[in-house]
This record gives C-alpha cells, sequence and structure tokens, in this order.
C-alpha cells in the first residue's frame, strides 16, 4: 500500500511533483517553461490525491515559477510542456522579458544594497538582528504581528520568507525582518 501522509511543505510537494510528473517537472537543474493554466491540469489530476491539498499545490507552484532556476531556464524560442511533457506553446518574448526582470529584482532583493527606508515611517522593534541560514524548521522564535512579539514555531524557511505556526495553531508566512529571536 503506497504512504498517503500528507505533505508539510513546498519542497516536498515540488519534488512530489517531480516524482509524479518527471517530463514536465524537475528537482534538480534547468526547468522546462510550463503551460500557462497547468495548475488547472493540477488540480483535475490530483484531485483524489491525498498527500496534497490544493492550497500547498498552488503555493508550490508559485515557489516553483519564481525560483532562480525556472526563471534563468527561460529563453525565447522555447516550448512550453504540459504535464506529461508535451510541447504547447513557445514562450513569447513578452514571458521572458518578464522572467528576465523577476529574475534581476529577485536577485537585487537577495545581493542588492538594502534601501533606506522612507521618512515618516519607523522602523520596527528588533531584539536581535536574525540572520536567516540559521533559522531552523522546529525552531522557537516570536513574530512580530502589530507591536507585539507572539510565540511561534518555524515550520519551512524559504530565500523569501519564513511559514511559522503561531501557538494558536494559526499559519503564517512572514519576513525575515518580523522574526525576533
Amino acid at each position: 500500500m503506497e504512504n498517503s501522509e500528507k505533505l508539510k511543505n513546498s519542497k516536498e510537494v515540488i519534488a512530489y511533483l517531480a516524482e509524479r510528473f518527471p517530463e514536465c517537472f524537475i528537482a534538480a537543474g534547468e526547468a522546462k517553461p510550463l503551460k500557462i493554466g497547468i495548475f488547472q491540469d493540477l488540480a483535475e489530476r490530483m484531485a483524489d490525491d491525498p498527500k496534497v491539498s490544493k492550497t500547498l499545490l498552488r503555493t508550490a507552484l508559485r515557489q516553483y515559477t519564481s525560483s532562480w532556476r525556472y526563471l534563468h531556464g527561460l529563453k525565447a524560442g522555447m516550448s512550453r510542456v504540459d504535464l506529461d511533457g508535451n510541447p504547447c506553446g513557445e514562450l513569447t518574448q513578452e514571458h521572458v522579458d518578464h522572467a528576465k526582470q523577476a529574475l534581476k529584482d529577485s536577485k537585487e532583493k537577495v545581493f542588492g544594497p538594502r534601501k533606506e527606508k522612507p521618512a515618516g515611517k519607523k522602523p520596527r522593534p528588533r531584539a536581535k538582528k536574525v540572520d536567516p541560514a540559521k533559522l531552523a524548521v522546529e525552531q522557537n522564535v516570536k513574530v512580530l504581528l502589530g507591536k507585539s512579539p507572539v510565540p511561534a514555531t518555524i515550520k519551512e524557511v524559504t530565500r523569501d520568507d519564513v511559514q511559522v505556526e503561531l501557538k494558536t495553531g494559526m499559519s503564517v508566512r512572514v519576513k525575515f525582518d518580523h522574526i525576533v529571536l
């Protein structure tokens, strides 16, 4: 009998998609351009799959298509692929330009100099500057929601943000500057 334990995060879902649809999704290397509207195809094909919720599927697909390796792989003249790897339309120059800009913006966000905050905005109170590389799943932290830090447990760390579960049981995604150690 197949293990039907629910997948917990986007990384697991992407690995599962690469296993289920190897002609479409890949776990490593340059990703193939996906068919426009592929989420609907995925939702239909995986409707009865107990391992993946529709919400987590959408989140994982968004993470996959905004990853640097996916954006880097989008080049003019390439064919988009459906879930079975069949060609289904050529990439337009507009989509290639959009991917290049998204990649540039994302890299600037990670490597570029920090911009000054606009005048009038007060900086968030910080107990200690958080190094994203030192955050780990199941680590207990505090999250700034409004003006007060709230106890939480880290469930997933991505390059852009952190998914935490508050002590109330609610899950939220927050930027690194909202985490207080």
